[in-house]
């Protein structure tokens, strides 16, 4: 999977940086997922992954090319207050289902 950066413009009102980017995923076949994204954006940019949210990501019919759009803030809670609520749950990475306890 490779990264690349399209844009990047600096937000200071919102406090975020709004990247445009393209993975080229010809080695993996599918899309790959937003965690796998975001810690491969995370690395390219040199920042937390907790600190990027994607917002979008969409793989061209035929292709084995997405285009993604993501916003990268100076704090997790200022992303809490200007991205929607989706948005955040989206992105959190999913929790591992608990064991239960045998009796």
């Amino acid at each position: 999977m490779e990264i690349k950066i399209l844009t990047e413009k600096d937000n200071r009102l919102l406090k975020r940086k709004e990247v445009i980017f393209q993975i080229e995923h010809s080695q993996t076949g599918s899309t790959p997922s937003r965690l796998e994204v975001k810690n491969a954006l995370a690395r390219e940019l040199k920042r937390d992954a907790n600190l990027i949210f994607i917002k979008k990501l969409e793989t061209k019919t035929g292709t084995r090319i997405a285009f993604g759009l993501a916003n990268v803030y100076e704090s997790v809670e200022q992303a809490k207050l200007v991205e929607p609520k989706y948005i955040v749950d989206r992105n959190v990475p999913p929790e591992k289902p608990k064991e239960e306890g045998k009796e």
